[in-house]
């Protein structure tokens, strides 16, 4: 979608994201709005895509930008990257997915088949941007996006366990293509 599109589907982007986040209905305006400030950010950065999924309705989206070596895009990532994947960055072969947004039963149902509407979204974005492995950053609380990312084909970063992870309120998981 461009910047645009975006701006015309903030409400749906956002009851999406609200019906897909958990908690209840007293829960979603807040987060809901902290989830529009976070894409409102995000959609300004170079390289920026946000992909959809509809049927009568939007059902799912999946976003984020590729990265080099420095920028802004490090809050909140720094000290958790390895070497490589530093390298990675500085080649242009590294992608930040911000936000996987698929409802519940397909955080729960069929996670280990290529046509996961969240593995295809992520294999989309990785592939219209040439990228060699993605990032995402995790709230190390927020157990049930984990394991749903996990079940998704996502791995710790080398050395990262549940049990020997960084301190720091969050985690950092890694997709290769």
């Amino acid at each position: 979608m461009t910047r645009r599109q975006i701006e015309d589907h903030l409400q749906e982007l956002g009851d999406l994201y609200a019906e897909t986040s958990g908690g209840g209905p007293w829960a979603w305006n807040q987060a809901r709005g902290a989830f529009l400030r976070r894409l409102a950010a995000d959609v300004r950065r170079p390289g920026f895509e946000l992909l959809i999924a509809e049927t009568t309705a939007l059902t799912g989206c999946a976003y984020g930008f590729p990265v080099r070596g420095d920028g802004p895009w490090w809050e909140g990532f720094d000290g958790y990257l390895p070497g490589r994947l530093l390298r990675l960055a500085a080649s242009g072969s590294l992608f930040v997915i911000s936000g996987i947004h698929v409802p519940s039963r397909v955080r729960r149902q069929n996670q280990d088949r290529a046509w996961n509407l969240a593995r295809r979204l992520q294999k989309r974005l990785l592939t219209d941007h040439g990228a060699a492995v993605a990032v995402t950053l995790v709230n190390r609380s927020d157990h049930r996006t984990v394991e749903a990312l996990r079940s998704w084909g996502w791995r710790y970063i080398e050395g990262d366990t549940p049990r020997t992870a960084l301190p720091g309120p969050f985690r950092v998981l890694v997709l290769e293509t």
